[in-house]
């Protein structure tokens, strides 16, 4: 098995995925519509696959991309307020060549990282429908599955954290199962030498209320570089 030739078919499928009669219809009625301030671009309007290669020892899980963000650019958590956090972040920890993600010819390359999402259609009013997670996470299990140097799982928000987890016990590795309850800044070591990360999601619900401050988010990013840089 090739696991990047693999991750590459894996995202082609995902570009080309129409499961979610919801989504679709969402995803390419904003690409047509637009808004006013992105009137002049073209929308990408499709499913938005991983970013970042499957050989990373970080894996960051966010929800879903956002209807003027990923679903306009084709790139995760790129041209949104969401990314500006995340990207940032990742930057300063040495995961990102540059803090800002903007369009997907903006030069940004990642290091030992992958993003990716619970969903790769922009939901309304960013909610997911229960079936809308099913038929996706099927996308997020092939990808966990072929990333195998993983060694930090870091799940931004409570649905991608319990996406996750059920993906995990599935896989039949439950033995001595920590008290796994989601929590911002929470830390678990799994077997195989896998470390879960939980942090709140940088949307701006969490981000401009002050639920989630900079310092904070920037304590997750820390402590996954302070592992990876300890296990060598």
């Amino acid at each position: 098995m090739d696991p990047i030739s693999d991750f590459e078919c894996l995202q082609q499928r995902i570009v080309q995925c129409r499961k979610c009669a919801r989504l679709v219809q969402w995803r390419e009625q904003v690409a047509r519509e637009k808004v006013r301030r992105f009137r002049d671009q073209d929308y990408w309007g499709n499913p938005v696959p991983a970013f970042g290669s499957p050989d990373a020892k970080l894996i960051v899980i966010g929800l879903a991309p956002a209807a003027h963000g990923g679903n306009r650019t084709g790139r995760m958590f790129t041209g949104d307020g969401s990314g500006d956090w995340l990207y940032e972040a990742l930057h300063r920890y040495g995961f990102a060549n540059q803090p800002e993600s903007v369009s997907m010819d903006d030069g940004l390359m990642l290091n030992d990282c992958l993003v990716t999402a619970v969903a790769r259609c922009a939901p309304p009013k960013n909610r997911l429908a229960t079936d809308e997670i099913g038929n996706c996470r099927g996308y997020l299990k092939k990808e966990l599955e072929l990333a195998g140097d993983k060694k930090i799982v870091l799940a931004l928000g409570q649905v991608a954290f319990q996406v996750f987890i059920r993906l995990w016990r599935e896989s039949g590795k439950r033995s001595n199962e920590p008290d796994l309850k989601f929590r911002h800044n929470g830390e678990w070591n799994l077997p195989d030498s896998l470390c879960l990360i939980s942090s709140y999601h940088p949307s701006r619900q969490n981000t401009q209320t002050g639920r989630l401050k900079r310092s904070m988010f920037h304590d997750v990013f820390r402590r996954a570089r302070a592992i990876l840089d300890a296990s060598g």
